[in-house]
């Protein structure tokens, strides 16, 4: 079959957050812009995030609040498209939203109004699109003297037609939520330009538990607390979910990203109180230990982890004057530092991201261009660069996606 040839200054694999936002900045300077993607609905990675009202950014925005082989990597792009730049755009659209805590934004009324804000700037920037689109095969011809080939050039082979471009533009995101569409596809691309890729697993993920150790706690789904939880020098203080597998929630969302197997998780749940002082200020009392924690957790939860607990210091429930002092330090001491082992998490089709990515060592931090192949860009989730919950990614992929369109 006969396919139709086309030709571009730009072509982007991907129509998400990353992809859009490139191609905007492109077309701004006059590019010929393409944007290819195999998904039948537009952006449903923005639609579905945060509860249909999309966290598009961090007010506090900053490189610490990414993980990366290469921690400064970030800097650059974030420093050059801030969250106030994105919120200008919003501002201009006369999209409302507001800020729900720790400086995470969210639109007043839908998430679908980010994703037609960006479909009317691309309109404006004379963005063309091919999709729903199938991509089977990218080359890449540099540029040689002897053949001719003046100048370097990508070509795409599509299910429609093939598109020659001199900038191609990897925005495929990554693993997370396959059933919205998400593949391997820019992993294999930047496999197929001897680019690497570091490991990738799921992260802000829930954890999950062997059965043996968490089997007090099946019957608890729903129960969330305020905790501190931790693990490899990380913390963070949100909110912690019980799950029928385990746990979720905000805190284990973010210590997801850090946990490898076989690790500890530590968890608070007093953060803001201090046990021991709560049990010597009841030392005279006739209270149940279980009554007297129902104070400051949630009772059905307090039954479930007393019952536990206890159980493994060799203890039995009963009032706090007939506790020893070195039993309630021992008591103490595990409500503070609540130690479990995860088996896993619950995997890419919940995962909100993949951690891990085009190794950024092979990048330029200015421009996500390859440092191998000239004229070659990766931009957003496909890139080793991970923020914690909270709108960060976000961020990520309009920063990143503007670094690239500045130059592609």
């Amino acid at each position: 079959m006969f396919l139709k040839k086309i030709s571009k200054d730009v072509v982007i694999i991907g129509a998400g957050a990353a992809g859009m936002m490139c191609a905007i900045e492109a077309g701004k300077r006059g590019r010929s812009v393409m944007l290819v993607d195999h998904a039948r609905k537009l952006a449903e990675k923005i639609r579905i995030s945060g509860g249909g009202r999309c966290n598009f950014t961090n007010r506090y925005t900053k490189a610490e609040n990414f993980i990366s082989g290469n921690p400064h990597f970030c800097r650059s792009a974030l420093a050059r498209f801030t969250p106030q730049d994105f919120i200008a755009l919003l501002e201009k659209h006369g999209i409302r939203y507001h800020e729900k805590k720790l400086g995470q934004l969210f639109c007043d009324d839908s998430s679908q109004q980010i994703i037609d804000m960006l479909l009317r700037e691309c309109a404006a920037a004379r963005v063309d699109w091919q999709m729903p689109c199938q991509l089977k095969q990218v080359e890449y011809l540099p540029a040689d003297k002897e053949t001719q080939h003046t100048e370097r050039k990508f070509v795409l082979t599509t299910e429609r037609n093939t598109i020659e471009a001199s900038s191609l533009v990897i925005a495929t995101g990554g693993l997370s939520i396959p059933q919205i569409g998400a593949s391997a596809l820019g992993y294999q691309i930047a496999s197929q330009f001897g680019i690497r890729v570091t490991s990738l697993r799921p992260a802000l993920v829930g954890l999950t538990f062997a059965a043996e150790d968490f089997i007090a706690f099946k019957d608890i789904p729903g129960i969330a607390m305020d905790a501190e939880v931790s693990c490899r020098g990380s913390a963070f203080r949100e909110s912690i979910l019980f799950t029928h597998r385990g746990l979720s929630g905000p805190a284990i969302l973010q210590i997801s990203s850090y946990w490898q197997p076989g690790d500890l998780i530590h968890i608070n749940l007093l953060p803001q109180q201090d046990a021991q002082q709560i049990f010597l200020a009841h030392r005279h009392s006739a209270m149940l230990l279980p009554n007297l924690l129902a104070r400051y957790l949630p009772k059905r939860f307090v039954q479930v982890w007393c019952s536990a607990t206890l159980f493994q210091l060799s203890m039995t429930a009963k009032p706090i004057n007939q506790y020893r002092e070195v039993e309630l330090r021992q008591i103490a001491d595990k409500l503070h530092n609540w130690n479990i082992i995860p088996t896993g998490t619950i995997g890419y089709r919940k995962a909100e991201v993949t951690l891990g990515g085009v190794d950024t060592h092979e990048l330029s931090s200015k421009t996500m261009e390859s440092k191998r192949i000239l004229g070659l860009y990766f931009i957003g989730e496909v890139v080793d660069v991970t923020g914690h919950l909270g709108g960060f990614n976000f961020q990520w992929a309009w920063s990143s996606g503007y670094a690239a369109g500045q130059v592609a």
